[in-house]
């Protein structure tokens, strides 16, 4: 294999999350385990270093002093913590509800269906239940949805499910109101990065262990408001 080459699939075969979880009602494999020193520490933390930032968008909504006040509350969780939870977003519980079910009902669709979009590790896109080619490696605990949605060249469409008949209306939807977001970060976060980045997550946190996220990688802040932008979008769809 060369150095610029991607492998064509996976080094074992893949045994999906889903069907182990059925099998082992009580107990994990070995293979998910994670040893101690890749687990979260259980140290007691103070209060300050536990308290995530969580920032009320509707700041946004309001006049120039706590629109300031909101840009500010961003830059810094960005600069300080990397990561930072929203609240009076404006995106529509019932969005959030149709998309959970959606991938709720693709994720219990039989396997043979689900089979026709598995992925490999050349682009991720499509159904998977890993991720990397380390034969032997402690694996992750769940199923996932890779897509990509832009730029068109990368762009798989037989990767798109047809089933359920929503799902590909409601991919659309999280990626727009997405966008919102994305022009929001690129007119604040700029003067940290030097006007642009590598990587930029946008999760939905849904129910039932659900999760919609949007990545955007190698992005520019004039891409970012260009309605032609020729960036790499992902949607990721978890469930575990």
């Amino acid at each position: 294999m060369t150095k610029n080459s991607s492998p064509q699939d996976w080094p074992e075969p893949i045994v999906r999350v889903q069907s182990l979880s059925e099998r082992f009602t009580d107990s994990i494999p070995d293979r998910y385990i994670k040893p101690l020193s890749d687990r979260p520490s259980s140290a007691v933390l103070d209060d300050d270093a536990c308290n995530i930032p969580i920032i009320d968008l509707a700041g946004l909504c309001g006049g120039p002093e706590a629109r300031a006040s909101t840009l500010s509350q961003i830059s810094e969780a960005c600069n300080v913590w990397g990561f930072f939870q929203i609240v009076n977003h404006g995106v529509s519980p019932q969005l959030m509800d149709m998309a959970r079910e959606t991938w709720r009902q693709f994720f219990h669709m039989p396997l043979e269906v689900k089979q026709q979009y598995a992925n490999s590790p050349k682009t991720y896109e499509g159904y998977g239940s890993r991720l990397g080619i380390e034969k032997g490696a402690i694996l992750d605990w769940s199923d996932y949805y890779f897509l990509h949605y832009l730029p068109l060249s990368l762009k798989d469409c037989n990767k798109w499910p047809s089933q359920p008949p929503s799902c590909r209306y409601n991919i659309f939807n999280i990626i727009n109101v997405s966008w919102i977001f994305w022009i929001i970060f690129s007119l604040n976060l700029k003067f940290y990065f030097h006007n642009s980045f590598q990587y930029l997550k946008i999760r939905f946190l849904l129910k039932n262990n659900i999760s919609v996220t949007v990545s955007v990688y190698n992005m520019s802040w004039s891409d970012v408001v260009s309605p032609d932008n020729p960036l790499v979008h992902k949607t990721c769809m978890h469930d575990t």
